[in-house]
């Protein structure tokens, strides 16, 4: 309210997130990219919200940027580890996001270092929505795991192998 050069980086990012996202909703396929692009811009919306509480990096192959990728679905696995890991932390946190091929697979992974897994982790309906969407779309051929990480927080892992 009284910082303009930041209501104006906000109203940049948002206006970049309705872009990206508004073709989408009656997509059926996206690529890597476009929902990298997409994540960026909600991530840039909520570092201005939250301060020096949230950082994050996003790593992509270029050869994964092509790939299809649902629509939707890293962005609530980002918007899981917002609500789920970083605003339940009294510290501040980050998220990494990767995207890249592992022997023809593309492999998306979704890390942050907030509180960690909980009882009702996993029991909500967005993980539920990810896991029914992969199978009616891909069946055996994709994936998703959700695990605690190695440092702490939570590692979300989608995997949509190539149809062979």
């Amino acid at each position: 309210r009284t910082d303009g050069d930041t209501a104006q980086q906000m109203l940049d990012h948002l206006v970049g997130y309705l872009q990206n996202s508004l073709p989408d909703m009656r997509s059926v396929s996206s690529t890597v990219e476009r929902e990298l692009a997409l994540v960026r811009d909600y991530l840039s919306i909520m570092q201005i919200r939250m301060g020096q509480r949230l950082r994050f990096r996003i790593e992509a192959e270029d050869e994964a940027l092509g790939r299809p990728l649902p629509p939707a679905m890293l962005i609530s696995l980002v918007e899981n580890a917002i609500k789920h890991g970083l605003e339940r932390a009294s510290r501040p946190g980050e998220i990494i996001i990767t995207a890249a091929l592992d022997g023809g697979a593309l492999r998306v992974r979704v890390c942050d270092d907030g509180v960690g897994l909980t009882e009702q982790m996993g029991q909500g309906f967005g993980l539920a929505n990810i896991h029914e969407r992969l199978q009616l779309l891909y069946g055996e051929r994709a994936s998703l795991s959700v695990t605690a990480g190695e440092q702490g927080g939570v590692v979300a892992t989608l995997i949509i192998k190539e149809q062979g």
